[in-house]
């Protein structure tokens, strides 16, 4: 059908990653497409409330049209701020090194 797009939705956790494709309706929301895609029931933890989406890596809104071969990509929240984890490693570098 012509006014049917393909989008794949993905999700990973440190144990699991999934990629679901989904054929839909073209316009309708990133969120829409999240529920129809049925990767909220592969992973009980996922709130949209509390996650970041996006597509291809760019941060979008819920409420995003996206377009045909698009992925959307929902994101956990971060444990700990990559770039002091990064100084902690350095400094603990400098120290072995002494």
């Amino acid at each position: 059908m012509p006014n049917q797009i393909m989008i794949e939705v993905a999700f990973a956790t440190p144990e699991k990653q999934l990629i679901i494709p989904v054929k839909v309706k073209n316009g309708i929301t990133v969120k829409e497409i999240i529920e129809l895609s049925g990767i909220l029931n592969e992973f009980k933890g996922i709130n949209l409330d509390d996650h970041s989406v996006g597509i291809f890596g760019k941060l979008t809104k819920l409420d995003h049209i996206p377009r045909d071969r698009d992925r959307v990509e929902i994101y956990r929240p971060l444990i700990a701020d990559p770039k002091e984890i990064r100084r902690k490693r350095v400094a603990e570098d400098k120290n072995k090194k002494k």
